[in-house]
C-alpha cells in the first residue's frame, strides 16, 4: 500500500527549449550555435536574445543580450526570428506527453512543470520521464526530484542539462546551506537586500532566523514562507491544471531614443491597447495596470496601479497606464518602454 512516503515532486525542465524546437525544424542547425531573439536580424539595433543553444552559450551569448552582442561574441552562430506560435505547439505536445503516465501535471510555464506522483523509485519515473518526452517530442529535459516543489525545481540546477538530481530535507542543507539566498527560486535581489540587512546571507542563515523577525519585517505571510524556503521548502500538492499567466505585458525597445514625452505617452497608450486587446480575447479581466521605463543608461523604473474594479475595456487601461506613466520620473532619454497587466485569475 503506498504512503505518504512515497509521495514526490517531480520538475521537468525542457532544455534550451526555443533553440531546441528551432533546431527540430531545421536539422541541419543540429551542433550549431543557435540564437533566437527579435526578428533574428543582428544588424538592427536594440533587439536581444531570447535563448541560445548550448553551442552559442559556450561563446558567452546569453538571454537578454543584445543580438548585435551576441553576433560579435560568436560571429558563426545562426540567428532566427521568434515564432511564438511554434513554440506554444511544442509546449502542448511535450505537456500532453506528461499527461499521459501516471502522474499529475501541474504546468508552470512554456517549457517547466512539476510533476505530482507516488512512487517508490522516483528516479526511476524521472528516466521514463526523460526517455517519454524524447521519443514523443525530439525534445530533451532534465528533472530533478524532491518532496517540494522547491526541492525539486532547485534539484533541477544541478541536474540540466539533460540529467536527473534528488534533493530532500536530507540533503538541502548540505548542498544548499552555504550558498546565497538568490540561490532559492522566487528570491530576487531586492528581497535579497532586506534579508542583508537582517544579518541573513545564505540558505542556512535562512533556515535559522526568527520566523517572528522575518513577519515584522516581511508582514505575517512573507516573512514565515521566507524561513520555510530556506528550510526547503514546504509540502502542498501538485494541482492538475495548465499554466494560466497571471499578468501580460507589451514591451518596445525603440531604434532611436524617445525625448519627447508626448511621445511617450503616445507609446503608452498604444502599448496599454494592445496588451488589453491579447488578455481580453482570452477572456480576462486585467485588474492592475504597470508602467516600465528604461533610459539611455538602463536606468529602469516601475510602478504600478490597482484598478477600482477589474476590467476588459482597452480605454480604462489605457488611461490608467497614462496616470502611472505620469507618476514616474523620466528626466532623460527613453530606449524602452512597457506596459504589464495583471489579470484576474479564474475560479478555482
Amino acid at each position: 500500500m503506498a504512503s505518504a512516503s512515497d509521495d514526490w515532486v517531480l520538475h521537468v525542465d525542457l532544455d534550451q527549449f526555443l533553440a531546441a524546437v528551432e533546431v527540430l525544424r531545421h536539422p541541419e542547425l543540429a551542433g550549431r550555435p543557435v540564437v533566437v531573439g527579435g526578428d533574428g536580424d543582428p544588424t538592427r539595433p536594440r533587439q536581444v536574445v531570447a535563448t541560445a543553444s548550448y553551442e552559442a552559450r559556450a561563446f558567452g551569448v546569453r538571454s537578454g543580450m543584445p543580438l548585435r552582442t551576441a553576433a560579435r561574441r560568436c560571429p558563426e552562430a545562426v540567428f532566427l526570428p521568434s515564432d511564438r506560435a511554434a513554440y506554444d505547439e511544442a509546449s502542448a505536445r511535450v505537456m500532453a506527453t506528461l499527461r499521459s503516465m501516471p502522474v499529475v501535471v501541474e504546468e508552470i510555464g512554456w517549457d517547466e512543470a512539476f510533476l505530482g506522483a507516488r512512487t517508490h523509485q522516483p528516479a526511476d519515473l524521472a528516466q521514463a520521464v526523460r526517455e517519454r518526452v524524447l521519443a514523443e517530442t525530439g525534445l530533451s529535459c532534465a528533472v530533478g526530484i524532491g518532496r517540494t516543489r522547491l526541492q525539486a525545481k532547485t534539484a533541477t540546477g544541478f541536474a540540466k542539462p539533460g540529467g536527473i538530481a534528488l534533493l530532500t530535507r536530507d540533503s538541502w542543507m548540505t548542498t544548499m546551506g552555504d550558498r546565497p539566498v538568490t540561490d532559492l527560486w522566487g528570491i530576487g535581489d531586492r528581497t535579497a537586500r532586506r534579508l542583508t540587512d537582517a544579518g541573513i546571507t545564505t540558505v542556512a542563515e535562512l533556515a535559522r532566523a526568527d520566523h517572528q523577525d522575518l513577519a515584522a519585517r516581511f508582514g505575517p505571510t512573507i516573512g514565515p514562507n521566507l524561513k520555510l524556503m530556506g528550510m526547503g521548502g514546504h509540502d502542498a500538492p501538485i494541482v492538475d491544471e495548465p499554466h494560466v499567466a497571471r499578468s501580460r505585458s507589451k514591451e518596445e525597445t525603440f531604434t532611436r531614443d524617445i525625448t519627447d514625452i508626448r511621445e511617450m505617452a503616445e507609446q503608452i497608450v498604444r502599448l496599454a491597447t494592445e496588451v488589453t486587446a491579447s488578455v481580453t480575447a482570452e477572456g480576462r479581466r486585467v485588474t492592475h495596470v504597470a508602467v516600465k521605463v528604461r533610459t539611455r543608461s538602463f536606468l529602469t523604473r516601475n510602478k504600478i496601479r490597482k484598478l477600482p474594479e477589474p476590467t476588459t475595456d482597452p480605454a480604462v487601461v489605457a488611461r490608467t497606464a497614462t496616470t502611472v506613466f505620469g507618476l514616474l520620473e523620466v528626466d532623460r532619454p527613453v530606449r524602452l518602454l512597457g506596459v504589464r497587466v495583471v489579470l484576474e485569475m479564474p475560479p478555482p
